[in-house]
């Protein structure tokens, strides 16, 4: 699918809508489904966009650039020039790569910003505030959220290369996991939300252990398994 002439850095899906976000800091909506694909082009960064992602209700697409900014972009994907993002926030100090919606609140977005900030923030794109930061002290790099728990991981570069898991919403520290030996790149969580793997600029990827199932959901969910095997069983 060809429409960006220089380098593309993002993607992320909202149904049939596939979003790109390129090195010059434009976004092109494209939609799968015909031949003239690209339908759409978001303009709101003036560096590379680095990190793209939608919101689990389609809502928003969140996007992060090079030139520091977080912005949110509304669910528009018709060709219209004056679209601007809903929210442009500044706080971050350094690239904004990481950024990851919560998965049982989809109004609220954790984002990291690169060496020369260092911070993880939440933020609620309903009212444009800011809920909660705290200094990691180290590059972010990306950011999963736990299906099981109010907790979150985020996967650090410069200086510590470890992946930390974090208390929502006070950003508690709960544990540091370290074994990478340089900067981790990307993660991602498992289907059943109890594994991160994160791959490295070390050229490792690691399995980490993370979120060990919920003793009462997991009972839950054997009985109502047994239930239907019963179920079936009489029919």
């Amino acid at each position: 699918m060809a429409s960006h002439t220089v380098r593309v850095g993002a993607l992320s899906w909202n149904s049939h809508i596939l979003s790109s976000g390129s090195r010059v800091g434009k976004i092109h909506h494209h939609d799968v489904r015909i031949a003239e694909h690209h339908i759409s082009t978001l303009t709101g960064h003036t560096q590379e966009v680095c990190g793209l992602t939608w919101s689990p209700d389609g809502r928003y697409l969140a996007s992060g650039g090079n030139d520091n900014l977080l912005n949110i972009w509304p669910n528009i994907t018709g060709n219209d020039p004056e679209c601007q993002p809903l929210h442009t926030f500044t706080q971050h100090q350094g690239a904004v790569k990481a950024i990851a919606w919560c998965p049982w609140q989809a109004n609220i977005l954790a984002s990291g910003g690169g060496t020369s900030d260092r911070f993880i923030r939440l933020w609620n794109v309903n009212s444009g505030s800011c809920l909660n930061a705290v200094d990691t002290h180290s590059q972010v790099c990306s950011i999963v959220w736990s299906t099981e728990y109010k907790e979150l991981v985020s996967g650090h570069g410069f200086s510590q290369n470890q992946l930390i898991i974090w208390k929502y919403p006070n950003f508690t520290k709960v544990t540091e996991l370290k074994g990478h030996q340089a900067r981790v790149l990307d993660m991602c969580l498992s289907p059943d939300g109890t594994t991160v793997c994160s791959v490295a600029a070390d050229e490792t990827i690691r399995i980490w252990k993370c979120f060990a199932v919920d003793p009462a959901k997991k009972k839950k969910m054997a009985i109502a398994a047994q239930s239907s095997v019963l179920h079936h069983g009489i029919r």
